[in-house]
């Protein structure tokens, strides 16, 4: 928690009750469904929650906006994302019943109220986001193709609408083709070995009516 509060130190108090209570709802909850590996777990704060916290060293997401978590699995990005940004909305995603099933109750131990979740694939979701948020779940171009048509033609924030994915490794080849990609090294705002070669990638998605 001490590396929360490291690089997010204007949290307020219900957020920091929040983030506190984020550990002992994973490590109840992951005893009785495992989403999270025992090592994951042991280091959640950093490998888990700062890690989905980078997506808010890149943008503040303007009250109102609305996000869809793919393959949301135990809840990242989205629900770190949803305490920090208690004024927009968040729509976590998965194909997967039982991580749902751990999802929602640490939403519900929590009292988020601007979570929801579906059980489905991203394909059958028929809504438009501000931004689609995802950790690393298939290669850009099979991921593009998974959202298409849901991205909000209403540019409200910062940056352009579209993807925020956290991605690691050499990400060249994969990105080749999209030009206005821009990607933002995560240890350029956390200093932790970890994140060396982790990264924030952002795709903007022009609106297809």
């Amino acid at each position: 928690m001490e590396l929360v509060l490291k690089y997010f130190p204007d949290l307020t108090s219900e957020q920091i009750q929040k983030f506190e209570a984020l550990e002992e709802l994973y490590k109840d909850w992951n005893l009785k469904i495992n989403v999270v590996s025992r090592k994951d777990i042991d280091e959640l704060y950093l490998r888990h929650v700062l890690h989905s916290l980078a997506i808010a060293k890149v943008i503040t997401f303007k009250p109102g906006t609305k996000i869809m978590d793919v393959g949301t699995g135990g809840g990242f990005p989205g629900i770190p994302l949803a305490i920090l940004f208690p004024e927009c909305s968040f729509h976590l995603v998965d194909s997967i019943a039982k991580k749902l099933k751990v999802v929602n109750e640490v939403v519900d131990g929590l009292g988020l109220d601007n979570v929801k979740t579906t059980h489905t694939r991203v394909e059958e979701i028929d809504d438009t986001y501000d931004f689609i948020v995802s950790r690393a779940v298939a290669a850009m171009p099979t991921f593009v193709r998974w959202i298409k048509g849901k991205v909000s033609k209403n540019q409200n924030n910062t940056l352009k609408n579209g993807i925020l994915y956290l991605k690691g490794g050499d990400l060249t080849e994969e990105l080749q083709d999209y030009k206005t990609v821009t990607i933002y090294p995560i240890n350029d705002f956390y200093n932790e070995p970890f994140f060396e070669t982790k990264k924030v990638v952002h795709l903007p998605i022009k609106f297809k009516g």
